[in-house]
């Protein structure tokens, strides 16, 4: 078989400026190398993420344009280097939010990668040899196969994208903290794309979930459609007092800032606070609230392809599904514009092979 050390081109959507309107971009892919792995890209999530980069709005003066965004990432293999064994032409694969990393640090050789100084996005960043990274909304990708996870047999595709992101989000700080066993309470704070896997991995675990938002409006979706078993409006001081105390953990996915004292006084002896928004503004909360219940307030970042693959597997075994909307690429703009708003139920998911990107 040919090998892939050779630069080729492919057509994404691009944004060009902080204003993040996306438009189609003809671009050079990486030099390539014998591990890594051609992937047509069929399907891609929207992520938060894509927003906040494509805007500027991570650090100011940070993002490279133009910028192809894209992190949950689902296609075919098309062709594999000289040297890869994982995978074979025509594998159903996923990608997500990290392409390189140093190999020799503690975290990758402990297997947490995504914790590595040295990684590499999987766009708005350079590799070694200079060139821009770009993500999946696009025709193709080129990823190191250490980077690449197999899709489950008899998991569709475009529901499997979401999790490649939100999905190992929730699934790797439960997993890591050991929080993995049934008959837990566990708090989802923020009902968005994260927030909804978190309800559905949780109950999957065996746990008593409870969706705290700061309105009513998700109540009906939150107990109906996604299964959990109670849900709080953080204004509502009757209720929260009376749920003082009664939680094992928190998934916090609320992405701006927000006290944490009231969240808090919901965990029990040793609970947990888990952040998992990136927030910018520093957060502020008294001592005794952690001292008096030695609770711990921590973060997660996303998840290792480890734990990306112990995920999928679970996914599939408990026969669980993605609320997802699909649109076409000439839609994402549009798509973009409803995210920022929170206007989607839950995740927005590209077909990208049934869109024309050239137009």
């Amino acid at each position: 078989m040919d090998s892939l050390e050779t630069e080729r081109t492919t057509i994404g959507w691009a944004a060009r400026d902080p204003s993040g309107v996306l438009s189609p971009y003809t671009y050079t892919l990486r030099n390539t190398g014998p591990e890594d792995v051609l992937i047509k890209v069929t399907y891609c999530g929207i992520c938060h993420t894509d927003l906040h980069q494509i805007k500027n709005e991570v650090s100011k003066s940070q993002s490279r344009y133009p910028m192809v965004p894209g992190h949950e990432v689902v296609g075919e293999v098309v062709e594999v280097g000289s040297d890869v064994s994982k995978f074979r032409v025509g594998d159903c694969v996923g990608a997500g939010l990290l392409v390189q990393c140093c190999g020799i640090c503690r975290p990758c050789i402990s297997e947490m990668e995504q914790y590595c100084n040295k990684k590499i996005w999987s766009y708005n960043d350079v590799y070694a040899d200079g060139k821009p990274t770009q993500g999946g909304f696009a025709q193709c990708m080129i990823v190191h196969q250490m980077f690449v996870v197999k899709i489950p047999d008899g998991m569709t595709p475009e529901q499997a994208a979401p999790l490649l992101c939100a999905g190992v989000t929730v699934y790797s700080p439960l997993n890591h903290f050991g929080l993995n066993k049934s008959g837990l309470r566990g708090g989802i704070l923020g009902l968005g794309g994260v927030g909804h896997m978190g309800v559905k991995i949780a109950k999957a675990m065996g746990h008593h979930v409870t969706v705290i938002s700061s309105s009513d409006r998700k109540r009906e979706e939150a107990i109906d459609h996604l299964g959990a078993d109670d849900y709080l409006v953080s204004s509502d001081s009757i209720r929260m007092q009376e749920a003082a105390d009664s939680l094992d953990y928190i998934i916090d996915t609320v992405p701006v800032f927000h006290p944490l004292e009231p969240y808090l006084s919901l965990l029990q002896l040793d609970g947990k606070l888990i952040l998992m928004g990136a927030i910018n503004t520093p957060l502020q909360f008294v001592s005794p609230m952690v001292m008096l219940g030695r609770k711990t307030i921590t973060g997660s970042f996303i998840g290792s392809m480890k734990e990306i693959e112990e995920m999928l597997e679970f996914w599939r075994e408990k026969g669980l599904t993605s609320m997802i909307e699909m649109v076409k690429m000439d839609y994402v703009n549009t798509a973009l514009q409803r995210l920022e708003k929170n206007d989607v139920r839950y995740r927005f998911v590209i077909d990208v092979a049934g869109s024309k990107l050239d137009q």
